[in-house]
């Protein structure tokens, strides 16, 4: 059976005052884990001054946002206590805006995230989808952009048996009641970024339903999709064994195919080949009837 790329709908995000919109190019968020221990680059941005350059140039190659994490949250993955993770992020996030880089934090610590807001972020990434509620109250006591992501488990437990009926219709069901939680907190609709979490609490199978149903099944509500499938081991389940920084053709084909799915928005580790994907992918949709 062909099968056919979702019609094109553009979706607007309020992003602190800002609106990011897809109408005219899929949104290409920028990975920068400033981390010792991330799967694919941990350690390589843990300097200061290597993660500002670093951030800066993925924003000169077109990146729409730099996503900037400073706890990893790769499978097994040692828990940070907040005062690190705030003297990791808060920093970099002071100096990429003030170079007027729009910086989402990566985080599910409301004490991290309201000091990364403070510093100048935009966008409050949590993979938690707000399981904290005073990471509600902090989203809501300001304009900024929220990403709210699904997992099953924890980072340190989430792949010990990842289990579900109907992985695409759990996965939407959860979100959407996470988008009315975070709107029910005082949250605006059009400040919420819906994930599917690609990696997180799914074996391969949820992950390639995900890809492919669930994000026609998430984008029907309405909300922007954000997809980040970047170098994530799922793609050497596919392929067999390769290293992190060599996945980055595998991201392409799953995030373009996620675009033809109708996500607004891929998070990458290589944002030049993130761009160029999302612009072929762009000009195919955009081209469907």
């Amino acid at each position: 059976m062909i099968r056919i790329p979702r019609p094109f709908v553009p979706v607007e995000w309020s992003v602190r005052g800002r609106r990011l919109s897809n109408a005219d190019h899929t949104l290409v968020i920028g990975v920068l884990n400033v981390t010792p221990d991330s799967f694919s680059d941990g350690g390589r941005y843990l300097d200061h001054a290597a993660a500002v350059a670093h951030g800066l140039a993925m924003w000169a190659q077109g990146a729409d946002l730099i996503d900037v994490g400073g706890e990893s949250t790769r499978p097994g993955a040692a828990e940070v206590h907040a005062g690190e993770e705030a003297a990791r992020v808060v920093p970099v996030i002071t100096d990429l805006a003030a170079h007027g880089v729009l910086a989402a934090v990566d985080t599910s610590k409301p004490a991290v995230a309201a000091l990364a807001v403070e510093a100048g972020a935009v966008v409050i990434n949590d993979v938690t989808a707000f399981s904290d509620p005073a990471m509600a109250s902090v989203a809501a006591a300001t304009e900024c952009g929220v990403v709210l992501m699904h997992m099953q488990g924890t980072p340190r437990t989430m792949q010990a048996d990842p289990h579900y009926e109907d992985v695409v219709a759990e996965v939407a069901e959860y979100l959407q009641r996470r988008a009315e939680y975070a709107v029910g907190c005082g949250v605006a609709p059009d400040r919420i970024c819906l994930d599917p979490g690609i990696g997180f609490g799914k074996n391969l199978s949820h992950n390639l339903d995900l890809l492919g149903s669930g994000v026609s099944a998430l984008a029907a509500l309405g909300y922007p999709v954000l997809v980040g499938a970047s170098r994530k081991s799922f793609l050497e389940k596919v392929l067999g064994p390769i290293p992190a920084a060599e996945r980055d053709t595998a991201t392409a084909a799953a995030h373009t195919l996620a675009i033809a799915s109708g996500a607004a928005a891929i998070r990458a580790h290589n944002v030049v080949e993130g761009l160029r994907s999302a612009r072929i992918a762009d000009a195919i949709v955009r081209r469907t009837p």
